[in-house]
């Protein structure tokens, strides 16, 4: 459109007059201005208004006055004074006539044989006719653009490109668009007027002559634009024209080009609307294009992205003129504005700069920083992502700005990474010896100014903790760490190959940081003041991470462990993210050496002073949870990763730490601690499985939850304390004391376990007082409240006190305390208390959580004591084999075995002094036996039995070869019973009777018979039946082999155990009755070899096994079975045999009776 230059074009104060109809503005306008809105003016003028107010009839006045000197305007009115109607009708079925005739220009019905040129024609013709010649023309631009099917053409069209009409050409076409809007869209006139000469002008005057229509014409033409408008003439005369269009309104510039950014179009046009931008108010930070282009290219849109990448590399193989090279070149004459005039050496060559003279070196203005790190990021988007290839002018000057000293702010620091970065995304800048020398020169300045731009700008990251870092992965060879690195600060992704990295890496490692030097550099630099997650940025922790994993430190002997902790001193809320994975590599080198031909290299430990520093150094703050959580946290490691040469404190530093009170605390502050609550929990588990029991997790739910803290918030603020001495005094004055202890215990039962600590001593130390007679069992309820609370948060403490509490009163008087240690190694000193709290439920209930607490604690104990000897008890085979020939490298029982052996006699001995403890005394008997006449089982032993029951079944669950381990060993038969209908989980049992009934011992097999019939009744399942015919027939069995003294110690207790195998499974009647028939025969057997009679007896089984029914004595109604009346001589005096034979028949009626009933 290049043809259409020598125009005039609508001025952008004449296209916001006529868009606003300021009559005043438009009467400002010169006679050739005037001219270009002639078509709308006189329409304007003459047409009836809409606006029927006094205010617009004046400016219409005025309009009218305005047009009174033009002389176009006669040839404008009589345009429209033509039939637009039949016009039209005309223009429809000229349409009509086209299309049928394939787009073909034989006949038109609008325009006549023509007999000369349409400009000749054009000019003697009427207005009518003038009509009719632009509307043909125009219509057959508009139909072949619709059948182009996107493809660009130029149509030569005489009467759009004479020189001497275009004037009348424009009122036409403006005159026809008005008065035919549905036959010809504006937005469809304008397409086409892309395609033929001085397109452009004819499209401004129709917009400027419809001001409404801007909008509507600019997204039709951008929606229907190619999306890479370079690289065709179309897409570049569409681009020009739009251009002049926004010349002519360039307040919907920036509108138009968020258009083109929408649809993704024509990408030269934005580009050229922001050249073309001048905004009000300048922006002295970042410049319009830069602002622009960085948005598109570092957006989150990765469709427009791709779509102005493309438009970046195809731009590059045109030539100088195109609109990316023009963007180009304004970007580098930015550049080159900013830098130190000492520095700029080259001026490009159509740059009109100003000169400056400068004397010596200066660096970066501080007003320049900020434009100068948004240029930066902007090349390293365009050479990264969009593949722009520097010239070597470019690359120059580049390198002299990324080579350049900023001032020590933020904002230069910043600046400084950035150069940094990019020195690394693009190594290829550098290319001769002068341009390396020179990025050595400033690395250089870059290592001796950090520590003074940290300091100056206040900042906590600064770029030394960069190079640091990039040493560390150059000298491990962690090529894609850096790569990571370098985009995470520029803040793009760029396709960085680590083979470009080839000549950086030679440098650093060998000109600038040798390993040795960047690990003593690390010690030295100064650790960041509160460090926490808030901090963002590369910072020294980072460095100090990588050194570690990197084994640095041990591997030249530099000590790192006063760097740690004076960093873990600072630290604060919320916990940096590398802080719990420098803990874990720092703990790592600790217990690892860093090559086997080097034991010793390994990393100092924190020191136990150090760490109880950390834990008591703010007390009742935030930071000092944090600090103790981190000293649990590094105990922690130290216990769970115990190695070949363990680096373990000492217990007494355990004792000093609050583990459970601070795991509590960091579950409610997981959003400030991070991930460390896990991995506190983690550690707990594997090392104090004893304070992870899941009824304590609970009873903290019930402890800390919603209900216990609507009830503390109901506690008035100045409601009376209670002092431990109060408390102490209460418990000495019972029971006249007691209304006054339970108001103290019902107050402390609002307060927080927390705030429940200082009363700790004076619960735990009074308990022995509460087992005296007469003392309330709601005193006795609410200390087991209390209690429960307290070891949500000192559980270890609170143990210890208890069990010493409750020591019976000789070993009080010996004042002999058990510590921590003791009740970890001997867990069952736990039940060596006073008998009397055997029968307290409160108090029992507590000893039984303890006793499960240290009977857990015992196997981590010894867990950890067997790793802790490990390499003693190496040592000793070793020399306890020397020398002799066939000596087995290990020994017969390892010591795993041992401590195995050792962990199950000691949970079998609890098991067992539980169960001795459920049996009653012949006082509890006594009163048991008036209880139940009463109607009545509600007793203390009752309640003990429950609760040891409870606690038997967990165990049973967590190990069941305790249940096997107790039942073999036995236990008083009295028991079955409860334990039976106590235990859920003694189902079990029915797994291992049968080896149990396989044991040579009687004692053994009568134990397993006796425990079969209490689950037959209690667990009547087909596993339960299989084992009890394997029962049956092992008795069968052991009849034929027991001799007579053996045989009556067996059946003696066995037989009414077949009652329960009758009454559980009837299907086993028959056999049940021929192994009685059996013994019976056998036991009258040995009865016949001393001249007694017993085949009545015999004779009487014989008929009880046949026809039970005959044993019913007559009458009906109730069953009552007979049995022949013995005399005391017949039962007291009888052998054995004989007594036998009287059980069998006993046994035989007990069955049938119970088969009736069941009936």
């Amino acid at each position: 459109m290049a043809n259409s230059a020598g125009l005039q074009f609508v001025s952008s104060y004449a296209f916001e007059a006529m868009q606003k109809v300021d009559v005043a503005r438009l009467a400002a306008l010169s006679d050739p201005e005037l001219r270009l809105l002639l078509p709308c003016l006189v329409r304007m003028a003459l047409c009836a208004p809409a606006d029927q107010s006094q205010s617009w009839a004046q400016d219409k006045k005025l309009i009218l006055r305005l047009l009174s000197g033009v002389e176009a305007v006669n040839s404008i009115v009589a345009l429209l004074s033509v039939d637009f109607h039949a016009l039209e009708q005309d223009a429809r079925k000229e349409q009509q006539l086209r299309h049928k005739a394939g787009g073909s220009n034989g006949e038109s019905i609008l325009v006549s044989q023509l007999q000369h040129g349409l400009t000749l024609e054009f000019e003697h013709s009427d207005p009518l006719r003038r009509l009719r010649l632009t509307l043909s023309e125009l219509l057959a631009i508009m139909n072949k653009v619709v059948d182009s099917n996107g493809e660009f053409f130029l149509k030569s069209s005489e009467l759009f490109e004479s020189p001497v009409y275009l004037d009348e050409v424009a009122d036409v076409l403006c005159i026809l668009q008005a008065e035919l809007p549905s036959l010809l869209p504006i937005v469809d006139v304008a397409e086409a007027l892309l395609h033929v000469r001085n397109g452009d002008w004819f499209l401004c005057l129709l917009v400027a002559n419809v001001p409404d229509s801007f909008n509507e014409v600019c997204r039709g033409l951008i929606k229907n634009g190619e999306r890479q408008d370079e690289e065709s003439v179309g897409g570049r005369r569409r681009t020009e024209a739009l251009r002049q269009l926004c010349q002519m309104n360039p307040s919907q510039a920036l509108n138009i080009r968020a258009m083109v950014v929408e649809e993704c179009h024509l990408p030269g046009l934005g580009v050229a609307l922001t050249l073309d931008y001048r905004p009000d108010t300048a922006d002295e930070a970042v410049s319009p294009l830069v602002s622009y282009v960085s948005g598109l290219l570092l957006g989150t849109n990765s469709k427009v992205r791709t779509w102005f990448s493309m438009f970046i590399r195809n731009g590059q193989q045109r030539e100088s003129s195109s609109v990316l090279w023009q963007m180009r070149r304004q970007l580098l004459l930015e550049l080159v504005a900013i830098l130190p005039r000492s520095r700029s050496t080259h001026v490009p060559n159509d740059g009109n700069m100003e000169e400056e003279v400068s004397s010596g070196y200066s660096g970066l203005r501080e007003e320049h920083v900020v434009k100068a790190s948004a240029l930066l990021r902007l090349y390293c988007a365009l050479m990264g992502i969009a593949g722009l290839r520097p010239t070597d002018e470019e690359a120059e000057q580049l390198l002299q700005l990324m080579t350049s000293r900023p001032p020590a702010t933020p904002a230069g620091v910043r600046f400084v990474s950035l150069s940094f970065c990019k020195l690394l995304a693009f190594p290829t800048l550098v290319s001769t010896p002068e341009q390396e020398q020179l990025m050595v020169m400033w690395l250089s300045w870059m290592i001796k100014e950090e520590e003074y731009f940290e300091s100056a700008a206040g900042v906590s990251a600064s770029f030394g903790e960069m190079l640091l870092l990039v040493a560390m992965y150059f000298h491990s060879n962690q090529l894609s760490s850096i790569i990571e690195l370098v985009c995470s600060t520029l803040g793009m992704k760029i396709a960085i190959k680590p083979s470009s990295l080839s000549k950086m890496k030679t440098i650093f490692t060998q000109e600038i940081f040798t390993e040795q030097v960047v690990t003593a550099h690390a010690v030295r630099v100064a650790v960041t003041n509160n460090l926490s997650a808030n901090i963002t940025g590369f910072l020294p922790i980072h460095c100090i991470y990588q050194l570690l994993r990197s084994r640095s430190f041990t591997k030249h002997k530099v000590s790192i462990k006063d760097w740690i902790y004076r960093q873990l001193c600072e630290t604060n809320t919320p916990i940096h993210t590398q802080l719990i994975p420098l803990i874990d590599v720092y703990i790592n080198s600790i217990l690892t050496p860093a090559s086997k031909a080097n034991p010793e290299a390994t990393n100092q430990p924190i020191t136990e002073q150090e760490i109880l520093n950390l834990l008591f150094c703010f007390s009742f703050a935030i930071v000092s949870l944090l600090h103790s959580t981190f000293s649990s946290y590094i105990y922690f490691f130290f216990k769970a990763l115990m190695q070949r040469k363990p680096k373990s404190y000492s217990a007494a530093l355990m004792d000093q730490i609050p583990i459970k009170y601070l795991v509590t605390q960091a579950q409610g502050l997981q959003q400030e601690l991070g991930g460390l609550h896990s991995a506190l929990l983690r550690l707990l588990a594997t090392n104090y499985p004893h304070l992870c029991l899941v009824e304590d997790w609970v009873c903290e739910e019930e402890v800390t939850g919603t209900l216990p803290l609507l009830r503390r918030m109901m506690l008035p603020s100045n409601t009376c304390r209670y002092t431990q001495s109060q408390l102490h005094q209460a418990f000495l004055k019972l029971p006249s004391s007691s209304p006054r202890l339970m108001r103290i215990l019902e107050h402390l039962t609002l307060l927080s376990p927390g705030d429940l600590i200082p009363y700790a001593e004076a619960l735990t130390a009074s308990m022995a007082l509460l087992l005296e007679p007469a003392v309330p069992r709601r005193i006795l309820q609410t200390l087991n409240k209390l209690w429960m609370g307290l070891n949500t948060v000192m559980p270890r403490r609170l143990w210890v006190m208890t069990v010493n509490a409750l020591q019976p009163s000789a070993k009080l008087l010996r004042q002999q305390q058990y510590t921590q240690n003791d009740l970890m190694v001997d867990p069952l000193i736990v039940l060596r208390c006073d008998q009397r709290v055997y029968r307290c439920p409160p108090l029992m209930d507590i000893v039984l959580h303890m006793l499960n607490g240290y009977l857990l604690a015992s196997k981590a104990y010894l867990h950890c004591h067997l790793k802790e000897t490990a390499d003693f008890d190496r040592q000793s085979q070793t020399v306890s084999n020397l020398g002799v020939p066939g000596q087995p490298d290990t020994p017969e029982v390892t010591r795993e075995e041992l401590k195995n052996a050792l962990l199950s006699a000691q949970d079998s001995a609890a098991v067992q002094i539980l169960l001795e403890v459920c049996l009653p005394t012949s006082e509890e008997q006594q009163q048991l036996g008036a209880n139940t006449e009463k109607g009545g089982l509600l007793s203390d032993l009752r309640e003990v039995q429950c609760l040891i029951c409870c606690l038997l079944h967990q165990m049973f669950i967590a190990d069941p070869n305790i249940a096997k381990l107790v039942h073999f060993q036995g236990y008083p038969q009295a028991l079955l019973p409860l334990t039976v209908a106590g235990i859920p989980s003694i189902h079990i049992c029915l797994d291992f009777i049968p080896e149990l009934l396989a044991q040579p011992q009687l004692e053994k097999q009568i134990f397993a018979i006796q425990l079969l019939s209490y689950l037959c009744t209690q667990y009547a399942l087909p596993k339960s039946l299989s084992v009890a015919r394997l029962a049956i027939s092992v008795m069968g069995t052991l009849l034929t082999v027991l001799t007579r003294a053996k045989r009556f110690s067996f059946f003696m207790p066995i037989l009414p155990c077949l009652v329960a195998f009758c009454q559980a499974f009837p299907p086993l009647y028959d056999e049940v009755a021929g192994l009685l028939v059996q013994v019976g025969q056998v036991c009258a057997s040995d009865v016949a070899t001393k001249a007694r009679d017993v085949d009545p007896l015999i004779a009487r089984l014989q008929y009880l096994k046949e026809k039970p029914q005959g044993a019913v004595a007559p009458g009906g109604g109730s069953s009552k079975l007979t049995l022949p009346q013995r005399t005391a001589e017949e039962h007291g005096g009888a052998d054995p045999d004989v007594q036998l034979c009287y059980c069998v028949e006993a046994t035989f009626m007990d069955i049938i009776s119970a088969t009736l009933h069941g009936l």
